[in-house]
This record gives C-alpha cells, sequence and structure tokens, in this order.
C-alpha cells in the first residue's frame, strides 16, 4: 500500500512564488490543468500549455492574459496518436524557445471504460494505457534534460486512489495510475543524489471536473470542490517549498 503525503495545513503560496520559472502543464485546456496552469502564471510562472484541443487552449492562454499573468505559450499535441518524433520535437522546440523546464505537470489523462476487466475491450486498454503511461514515459523521456537544466526542477504525475488501492470496474485506468505511482518511483530512486529534479505525484480527489462526472453520474458534481479550489498542493510541489522532497504521492485533498 502505498504511503500517503500532504502539504502543510498552514501553508501559503507566495505572490512571486514561480517567478522567472518555466512551467510546462499538459492537459491544460480543462479542467485541473486549465486551474493550475492559470494559478501557476497568477504566481508569476511563464506557462507551457500542453494539449490536443487548440481551442480550449487558447481559452486557458486568454484567461492567463485576461489576468495579467506573463505571456503562456500554446503547444498542440495529441497524446493519443502522437509518433515518438513528435515528443523528439517537443523536446527540440522547447529548448530552442524557453532553454529550460522548471516544472512539469503531466495531468492529462483518459478514464476509458467502467466494465470489468473480462468485458474491456482492447482498443479501450491500449487507449488509456496509451495516454497514461506511454505518452507520459515518452514525454518524461522527451522532458528530463530540460528539468536537469533548472536549479531545482519538479515533475508531477497525477495519481488516483484507484492507483493505490485496485477497485472493481475501474480496468485499465486503475491498472495505469498502479503505473504511475511505479513510474514515480523509479524515477525518482534513478534521480535522488545525482540531479536537483524532484519527481512525486498527486492525487487530486474528488473534484468536480468533466472525467469525474463521467466516472460517476449518479453524483451531484456540486459536492466536490472545483479544480480552482484544490491548486494549493501544485504550487507547493511545483514549488520551492517541496525542495528535496521526491518519491512520494501525495493528496491534494484531505479525507472526508
Amino acid at each position: 500500500m502505498t504511503e500517503i503525503h500532504r502539504i502543510p495545513a498552514d501553508y501559503q503560496p507566495a505572490a512571486d512564488l514561480l517567478r522567472d520559472r518555466i512551467i510546462l502543464v499538459t492537459g491544460a485546456g480543462a479542467g485541473i490543468g486549465r486551474a493550475v496552469a492559470i494559478a501557476c502564471a497568477r504566481h508569476g510562472a511563464t506557462v507551457i500549455l500542453l494539449g490536443k484541443t487548440v481551442a480550449h487552449l487558447e481559452e486557458t492562454y486568454d484567461a492567463i492574459e485576461q489576468a495579467g499573468g506573463p505571456q503562456p505559450a500554446i503547444y498542440p499535441f495529441n497524446l493519443a496518436t502522437a509518433a515518438v518524433k513528435e515528443y523528439t520535437d517537443l523536446h527540440d522546440t522547447l529548448s530552442r524557445e524557453f532553454g529550460r523546464l522548471d516544472g512539469v505537470l503531466l495531468n492529462a489523462g483518459v478514464l476509458g471504460e467502467r466494465k470489468s476487466v473480462e468485458q474491456t475491450s482492447v482498443e479501450d486498454w491500449d487507449l488509456v494505457m496509451q495516454v497514461n503511461v506511454t505518452a507520459n514515459f515518452l514525454l518524461t523521456r522527451s522532458l528530463l534534460p530540460l528539468l536537469r537544466q533548472s536549479d531545482a526542477g519538479s515533475l508531477l504525475f497525477t495519481s488516483s486512489s484507484v492507483g493505490r488501492k485496485g477497485r472493481a470496474y475501474w480496468g485499465a485506468y486503475a491498472v495505469s495510475k498502479f503505473a504511475v505511482e511505479g513510474l514515480t518511483q523509479v524515477l525518482a530512486d534513478e534521480l535522488e543524489n545525482i540531479s536537483a529534479i524532484r519527481v512525486n505525484a498527486i492525487n487530486p480527489g474528488a473534484t468536480n471536473t468533466e472525467m469525474r462526472r463521467k466516472a460517476y453520474p449518479g453524483e451531484e458534481p456540486s459536492r466536490n470542490p472545483l479544480p480552482e479550489e484544490i491548486v494549493t498542493p501544485y504550487l507547493y510541489l511545483l514549488g520551492p517549498a517541496s525542495a528535496g522532497i521526491t518519491g512520494k504521492s501525495f493528496d491534494a485533498q484531505p479525507p472526508r
């Protein structure tokens, strides 16, 4: 069973927490990715918005600009279909335009079918594993050289409670999040003592997002916090307060 960590209860991010930092967020067009991207910009970061739907990324871009944050960048990228060369091109473009990354939030993911393992289609299994696991591996492999250029790089994976203890009918999604927990631990162990990069995972918990509403169609959405209400743990883990913390799995919300 994975040991669960939480940020200090009294933590409050400083207004200039991420000033002059460069942060990449996947799935930045909606939900938690959008909320964290806007929060990072509000605290001074230049944010690279990565996602598959340009119109949604443009909405996040506009929200950041309207709030007076540093000018963000948009990078359209489809994790379900991107070839290996596209990950190399991503690294080359960011290296040329920015020179480094100080933080990466790998937030994008797909839910897949809520069915038993026996009833899960091969196509759905492959899609969930591609987006939630293989794409995160390829992104990590491509972006680690840029994180090494930072004096305190932070790589943050997105986990789930069903990636710590399996539950019936969560199928490929649960298995993919177990893989994310494992990838977090392996990378943290590999990089500790030889790199300034810290690697952690965060479980957002029940949040009023499209994915949550799809997973729990009978649930009243308003009983869960909005993405904007859970961004503080993300800022903690992407910012300097979490220096030296690596290989840990965090919950963004307290237990209910």
